[in-house]
């Protein structure tokens, strides 16, 4: 961390503050959407349901590698912002080379336990006859591809904790040029449809790692990728599972949700899988750019929450007024033009009507989604681990039943809205949390005023 970051962290003014660490977070993951939609528009010039269908199916899986990720990396990257601000330099060292070999023999176990049981995992992301071969391939690829995945995602999460917010940014964009590059030759030129598509996703996330280890390597001054440094204590496994466990179980859930939601949406043939697939693609637009806000201003919290309570509740009001502002700006972009963003990835009528539909509903709960995702990020800033988890299981909680009765009593339809549903009731737990806490951290926050 370089004078400039200690500076951002320390004493630049909130908005600005906020910009330098969420901007690049909000530029890298809107890339990743984009890519994610390129890649849903590349395999629709194909004028084949089935890849796309295989396409909505294999998400489920790629969850759960971006789950372990997760694990170690959001783990390791608040522990470290914190360490930061208690000025805790040596155990940086640690804890990101902790990160660095658990993330690759997290990958391998993996690989070795999963590939062996293909068969099993295609029938059990609920391929049908049409779409069996195509989600076999893409689940073989990302299975051997597993511990790249893993990774990337947690080298992402620990440079950004150190105040790298920009080197985090650009790997993450590098990632996506060169996944959206591979793509249009392996799909176009070579004509690899499905294969080509995981192919370019695990090579573009090993340009990355290349990108990241380097300036852990050489530019940055606590993160390191030596072996010789590494150190799995009771502290370091403690602080970083404290953490990454509910951001695994989270992400999980959102696996077994999207995984549940896909048997459901089947009963109604591969055009409503298409459909939201085409539409879960869109709406992760908005829903990324959110993240990146929220997850960008995490290691602020976090270093705030050991350096200067009451700059991290400004930076937390802050952030809140962001959130309605961009949730408000992309609701009506989406409402007045939902089906020409449909259009684009196919000119099959029933699947514009159907996404446009499944668009129009889920984009009701983009600020609910938003302060959710913000409350997460507060709970594992300042350490608050049983909150976390419960923010983890909450929404899965919630959605499986509110889900089986939506379907049995209004179809279609039912099912759509349960998303919405659930999305509610998550932030009415996560707001009742964050009060608890806020009560409990008021009284240091009066002794820093006076």
């Amino acid at each position: 961390m370089d004078t400039e970051n200690l500076h951002y962290f320390e004493k630049a003014p909130i908005a600005k503050a906020v910009a330098h660490f969420a901007v690049p977070m909000m530029l890298g993951t809107s890339m990743s959407v984009i890519y994610s939609i390129l890649n849903a528009y590349f395999l629709g010039t194909l004028h084949n349901t089935a890849m796309l269908t295989a396409l909505a199916l294999t998400l489920p899986l790629f969850a759960v590698i971006m789950a372990l990720g997760n694990l170690i990396g959001m783990g390791s990257g608040t522990f470290i912002s914190r360490l930061l601000g208690e000025k805790k330099y040596e155990d940086v060292k640690h804890v990101s080379s902790f990160a660095f070999y658990s993330s690759l023999v997290l990958g391998l176990i993996v690989m070795a336990v999963s590939l062996p049981m293909i068969d099993s995992i295609v029938h059990g992301l609920g391929a049908t006859l049409e779409s069996f071969a195509f989600t076999k391939d893409y689940v073989t690829i990302m299975l051997i591809g597993s511990p790249i995945v893993v990774l990337f995602f947690t080298l992402e999460n620990i440079v950004r904790a150190e105040g790298a917010a920009i080197t985090s940014m650009t790997g993450m964009i590098l990632s996506v040029v060169v996944n959206i590059i591979l793509d249009v030759l392996v799909i176009f030129v070579f004509h690899w449809d499905v294969k080509g598509v995981a192919s370019a996703t695990i090579i573009s996330n090993l340009v990355a790692i290349v990108f990241y280890a380097f300036h852990m390597r050489s530019k940055s001054q606590f993160l390191t990728i030596s072996l010789k440094w590494f150190k799995a204590t009771k502290e370091i496994m403690s602080n970083v599972f404290k953490i990454g466990v509910p951001v695994f179980i989270m992400s999980i859930f959102l696996g077994a949700m999207s995984l549940i939601f896909n048997h459901f949406l089947v009963e109604y043939g591969d055009p409503a899988v298409a459909a939201y697939g085409i539409s879960s693609r869109l709406l992760q637009f908005p829903e990324f750019i959110l993240m990146g806000l929220c997850e960008g201003v995490v290691p602020l919290i976090a270093f705030s929450y050991t350096a200067n309570k009451l700059r991290m509740k400004h930076t937390i009001g802050f952030t809140i007024k962001v959130i309605v502002a961009l949730a408000t700006v992309f609701g009506l972009i989406v409402y007045l033009i939902s089906d020409h963003l449909i259009g684009l990835f196919t000119n099959d009528p029933q699947l514009i009507e159907m996404g446009s539909y499944i668009l129009h509903v889920t984009f009701l709960s983009l600020f609910i989604t938003g302060m959710t995702t913000l409350f997460t990020g507060i709970f594992q800033a300042t350490a608050q681990g049983t909150a976390a988890f419960v923010m983890s299981v909450i929404q899965g909680i919630t959605l499986i039943p509110v889900l089986y009765f939506a379907n049995r009593m209004n179809g279609f339809h039912g099912v759509v809205w349960s998303i919405v549903i659930a999305d509610a009731v998550t932030f009415l737990v996560g707001a009742i949390m964050l009060y608890v806490l806020r009560n409990k951290l008021q009284p240091e926050l009066e002794s820093l005023v006076h």
